[in-house]
């Protein structure tokens, strides 16, 4: 079966080298065979120029689309170049390339259609988030839960695996708000099985998260008002 990682980089100077070795490096060591392709969300810092150097297989973005344009552009590449699974992969260095194994597995035995990468399944952190953004996380889950009755416990992880039927489905369209519950919402209203993995996350190397607002009850409120909206909607 045919793997991709899809990368969305915004501003990953320090990062984005060491996170593509890693997976190099995992590939040559395990004999596995996950391609690349980063997404050079329209950086301003040195980010294109090591992609160009390190000849990393990426697509420039002119502008800046965030992270849901991002990874849906990922996602029409893994589409148009017939991949049968592809997996969303920070390039800030959280993600740890042993986990994609654990992930990718369900997908490969045809049992489910998406696993997401949770943190909060098994106790297994090596760095504790915030009180706020796992608070935050918390309440997400309750409204995820609410609308499609399957409880979701790492609703922003950004360290997701989806299979071709997925990768056609987001290569078309994609959450450009709050993709990670939004999508997840989305999906589970359409009939699709998602499952979740444990998996460790490393803190943050370097750069900003796209996500800096949760102490922000408006942030929170936008979120919960899209997962009702999505949960009223017909299925597709």
């Amino acid at each position: 079966m045919k793997k991709i990682m899809i990368i969305p980089a915004y501003n990953e100077e320090d990062s984005i080298l060491k996170t593509y070795n890693q997976i190099v490096n995992y590939n040559k060591k395990h004999k596995t065979n996950y391609d690349v392709i980063v997404i050079n969300d329209g950086s301003t810092d040195k980010t294109e120029k090591i992609l160009i150097e390190n000849e990393i297989n990426h697509i420039k973005l002119i502008n800046n689309l965030g992270i849901g344009g991002a990874v849906q552009t990922g996602y029409k590449y893994a589409y148009d170049n017939n991949y049968d699974i592809a997996v969303q992969f920070d390039g800030d260095g959280q993600h740890n390339i042993k986990y994609v194994a654990n992930i990718i597995k369900p997908i490969e035995e045809g049992q489910v259609n998406m696993v997401i990468g949770s943190r909060f399944i098994e106790n297994i952190e090596t760095f504790r988030s915030s009180t706020a953004r796992r608070a935050g996380i918390k309440l997400i889950s309750f409204f995820i839960k609410l609308v499609t009755g399957k409880k979701i416990y790492d609703t922003t992880s950004g360290m997701r695996a989806v299979d071709k039927k997925l990768i056609s489905e987001f290569a078309n369209s994609y959450p450009v708000e709050y993709p990670e519950p939004v999508s997840t919402t989305l999906m589970l209203k359409k009939g699709y099985i998602i499952s979740e993995v444990s998996v460790e996350m490393n803190e943050r190397e370097c750069g900003v998260s796209s996500i800096r607002t949760w102490k922000n009850i408006y942030y929170m409120i936008n979120v919960i008002l899209s997962i009702l909206v999505v949960g009223v909607g017909r299925k597709k």
